[in-house]
């Protein structure tokens, strides 16, 4: 903001009718097992105090890992990070962005030598569906792929 400009409300007046940005940083969370066996920080997710959060957070998938073909009915949107991974017909690689809009499915995903993706899945618009935390970022160990719901 130029220095002669005058903001024209202050936070504490913003803070009366609107919520205060939250700010959190990926390596104070606790990696955790996700269920696709690969390891998930989620900066944020909904939660009984905060249930419109979005599940937000870095996913790392190890060299050979991957997951099936699956559907979801909220959105979400990823950015690759590091690495490669075959996602359908296309190769996804370090800076691409991946828009899924309410309701979708993924295509199977797969990555030879590993990759890292930030992503943010939200409340699907023209669903109402929210993305799931428990059960999904927040494995006690490896779940098996057999056990996992492809259709949400």
């Amino acid at each position: 903001m130029p220095n002669d400009a005058k903001p024209t409300i202050t936070p504490e007046e913003a803070g009366k009718t609107h919520n205060a940005p939250i700010i959190r940083r990926p390596e104070t969370m606790a990696p955790e097992v996700a269920r696709f066996a690969n390891e998930s920080q989620m900066i944020f997710h909904p939660s009984p105090e905060n249930p419109t959060e979005p599940n937000a957070g870095i996913l790392t998938y190890g060299p050979g890992s991957g997951f099936p073909l699956h559907k979801h009915d909220f959105a979400q949107v990823w950015y690759v990070l590091e690495g490669e991974c075959s996602y359908g017909d296309r190769t996804l690689i370090t800076g691409d962005m991946v828009y899924m809009q309410d309701p979708h499915f993924e295509y199977e995903m797969h990555t030879e030598e590993g990759c890292k993706i930030l992503f943010v899945q939200y409340s699907g618009p023209t669903t109402g569906a929210a993305p799931i935390y428990d059960g999904r970022f927040n494995q006690k160990q490896k779940p098996k792929l057999e056990d996992q719901d492809l259709e949400h």
